[in-house]
């Protein structure tokens, strides 16, 4: 009798323990059903991003520190003259203030998304895509005048090591592709949030998506700032 009474309890607690088990997957299954895979997915993506920006900006402080000839002063290849004196980096000066200041009108995008405020989102959407495309304008200035101007090429540099013009070219332009990618992203969601597309469903999450999308860039903007213009 004993013994039966004990198998009993014994089949109890398994069976309660079955029933903690299927709570416990049901809990996660509700947690799951409430994740936001596409901001997910795009998190997972810039880590892989980070990843490559972090190889070429490896890589090229290998080659800036292991180059045999010497490396051109910045200050020098990026000025502009006005009025006959050359201004160091001012070109590069404006570029990154256009940058940084998207980052802020991007901010103000995900702001009035969730607030639901189809008309300010869209419009400062539009805008982080104008100084994007602007950003691109003016780095293929810079492209031009480098090529033009200074002769520089991927495969030689008549102005000392032979490894920035490829280094240059290969991080600037990869950055400079990020950012076109991005302003065509940017003005495709804006057209859905003008249209009502996120109205409708009730979920701006694309805005926000989007957003850490191009803070990312912002962000990687400025080491790039740092180690080709600054060092």
């Amino acid at each position: 009798m004993s013994q039966a009474i004990a198998q009993n309890a014994k089949a109890d607690d398994v069976m309660a323990g079955m029933r903690e088990v299927a709570e416990d997957w049901s809990a996660d299954q509700e947690v799951f059903r409430q994740t936001n895979w596409g901001k997910v997915m795009m998190w997972i993506f810039l880590l892989s991003d980070t990843f490559i920006f972090s190889c070429f900006l490896t890589a090229y402080m290998t080659m800036r520190i292991s180059a045999t000839l010497p490396w051109p002063n910045a200050a020098e290849v990026f000025a502009l003259s006005f009025g006959g004196e050359p201004i160091p980096l001012i070109l590069i000066a404006i570029m990154t203030f256009v940058l940084i200041s998207s980052s802020g009108t991007m901010a103000m995008a995900v702001n009035f998304g969730y607030r639901r405020d189809r008309k300010k989102t869209a419009i400062l959407m539009v805008l982080t895509a104008l100084f994007g495309a602007t950003f691109v304008g003016m780095q293929a200035f810079e492209w031009s005048k480098l090529i033009i101007e200074e002769g520089v090429r991927p495969w030689g540099n008549p102005m000392g090591a032979p490894q920035f013009g490829a280094s240059f070219f290969m991080i600037t332009g990869f950055h400079g592709f990020h950012v076109t990618c991005g302003v065509i992203l940017l003005l495709i969601v804006a057209r859905k949030v003008a249209r009502g597309d996120y109205e409708r469903s009730g979920d701006y999450s694309a805005v926000e998506i989007a957003g850490l999308y191009w803070h990312f860039v912002d962000l990687v903007w400025v080491f790039i700032f740092a180690f080709f213009y600054l060092w």
